[in-house]
């Protein structure tokens, strides 16, 4: 069974796949139109991206906060040979399919936290992200399954909450709730695109699928925060006073947003 470790990019072991099987479209997350199974121009000999350091500033937002859960790397240890040495179609296909895969691992993993019956999930679709030709998966059938548990996980873990805090696929794009109380909110799916959430209380909120592009979480709390994403937090912006769960990283671009 994978941890949490396992699903975690690992740029360094990939053969820069993400930078190849991806489409990017020009708009303010890509500076440029790329088909899909063409490698991006900043992609170097030793599947390096040339301006990793400078993705914002060089118009590429999209590639900070695009997050393969590992699938990148694993695709790449069990070809053995990059795309260059081989016809890489197989695992350009293979890509997106192991990536949902290893996010519902990611949310299941957490999930197993409070309750430890979910292992048998965990075993399935650990089962499945093995199956030797990954484009048969019937992506949709697992997610709905593994769905069904999260939603049971987020109600236990919640408890019952006012119906104020029932906010699943909520249209809050642009909302001041400054200083909310959003503590066990449900907040699946809702579009919190440029909200302002500063010194919101999120903690043990519910927020997988929550859109977080441009929300200001400067000085939120996020402890506990549940099924959040490290791509849900690279897309926001924060700084040092937002408390943020164990298990992510604070994006390095948040040192600049200020107080």
């Amino acid at each position: 069974m994978p941890n949490r470790t396992d699903l975690r990019a690992d740029c360094g072991s990939c053969f820069g796949l993400c930078c190849v099987a991806l489409t990017f479209s020009r708009s303010a997350d890509f500076a440029i139109d790329k088909p899909a199974g063409e490698a991006c121009p900043n992609l170097a000999d030793d599947f390096r991206c040339t301006i990793h350091s400078k993705l914002r500033a060089k118009g590429f937002p999209g590639c900070t906060v695009y997050d393969c859960f590992g699938a990148g790397q694993e695709l790449s240890r069990r070809a053995g040979r990059s795309w260059r040495e081989q016809p890489g179609q197989e695992m350009f296909a293979a890509l997106p399919i192991l990536r949902q895969l290893h996010e519902l691992l990611w949310y299941l993993t957490e999930a197993l936290e409070y309750d430890e019956r979910l292992q048998p999930a965990i075993d399935r679709v650990e089962t499945v992200s093995r199956t030797a030709d990954l484009t048969t998966v019937d992506v949709a059938a697992e997610r709905a399954v593994v769905n069904e548990l999260l939603l049971e996980t987020s109600r236990r873990v919640r408890g019952k909450q006012p119906k104020k805090k029932e906010r699943r696929g909520a249209d809050l794009i642009g909302a001041r709730l400054r200083g909310a109380d959003l503590a066990k909110a449900n907040l699946r799916g809702a579009y919190l695109i440029g909200a302002d959430l500063r010194d919101a209380d999120l903690r043990q909120a519910d927020l997988i699928g929550a859109d977080l592009r441009d929300t200001d979480l400067r000085g939120a709390d996020l402890t506990g925060a549940l099924f959040l994403t490290q791509s849900q937090l690279n897309a926001a912006r924060g700084n040092h006073q937002t408390r943020i769960p164990g298990s992510l990283t604070r994006p390095a671009h948040w040192s600049a947003a200020g107080s």
